[in-house]
């Protein structure tokens, strides 16, 4: 089975395993989501991440956080830009999310990064999902 929108894949094996308070997720990994990985934990959304040398691809395993009342670290989380929609903004038009209290992840021709490191060099890209 060929799968359409990888990322969109891994978002939603994140948001069940957090609706089922898993402590952690599976997904097939990439360097797309390596980097947002790596972007969820500088951000504080997960406790970490590995990678598991399972087959050619591997698995991409994320343990995630939450607190010492069992609420989880991700309240939502949302793909925005899509196959078959994508979504650009410009510097001027990156979106906040919740007021800052989320983030945005923008595709820029830098590498993925947050919506506020985006404003802070200037740079847009594609909007690729909201977490909050």
């Amino acid at each position: 089975m060929t799968m359409t929108d990888p990322i969109a894949d891994f978002l939603t094996c994140i948001r069940n395993a957090v609706q089922a308070n898993k402590d952690r997720c599976d997904a097939p990994a990439s360097r797309l989501k390596l980097e947002l990985a790596k972007i969820l934990q500088e951000q504080g959304f997960i406790r970490t991440f590995k990678v598991l040398q399972e087959g050619s691809q591997g698995t991409l395993r994320l343990y995630l956080r939450y607190s010492g009342e069992g609420e989880p670290a991700i309240q939502g989380l949302e793909r925005v830009s899509r196959p078959g929609r994508r979504v650009y903004r410009g510097v001027e038009e990156l979106p906040k999310v919740r007021g800052g209290i989320g983030i945005a992840v923008i595709s820029t021709s830098r590498g993925l990064m947050t919506d506020a490191k985006a404003r802070e060099e200037r740079v847009g890209g594609e909007v690729m999902c909201r977490v909050w």
